[in-house]
């Protein structure tokens, strides 16, 4: 059975230009969880802008599913994991690779088996 992070993200560098609040996505993330029957071993929040790579709560979150403790993240959309080519490229290529066996947002998954082009034009 796959078991999830739940990730939530909301940069501070840019408040009027996002709609969902933290607290907004958490809401229907847990919801999609629950309707989904999707595993959350663990929830992550994380506020601040990923337009650069270095985001501690995010590298810890993939350093755990590195290792294997869990398969899959739940999160808004994937530019809520990704703003920049570093950390798109290593979600991608955990991805690829079914280190992340599935992604799942509000309204759409993600699998290894999907073209990782358009996967990446989807995050940007």
């Amino acid at each position: 059975m796959t078991t999830y992070f739940l990730y939530a993200r909301k940069s501070t560098d840019v408040e009027d230009k996002q709609v969902r609040s933290i607290d907004d996505q958490l809401a229907v993330l847990r919801s999609v969880a629950k309707n989904e029957g999707l595993n959350v071993a663990e929830e992550f929040i994380e506020k601040q802008s990923a337009k650069m790579p270095g985001r501690l709560v995010f590298n810890k979150m993939l350093a755990r599913i590195e290792k294997g403790e869990v398969q899959g993240i739940i999160c808004w959309k994937l530019d809520r994991l990704a703003r920049n080519p570093v950390d798109s490229g290593r979600v991608s290529w955990l991805l690829q690779q079914s280190v992340i066996e599935h992604i799942q947002t509000h309204d759409r998954s993600f699998y290894p088996t999907d073209n990782a082009l358009m996967t990446s034009v989807v995050a940007s």
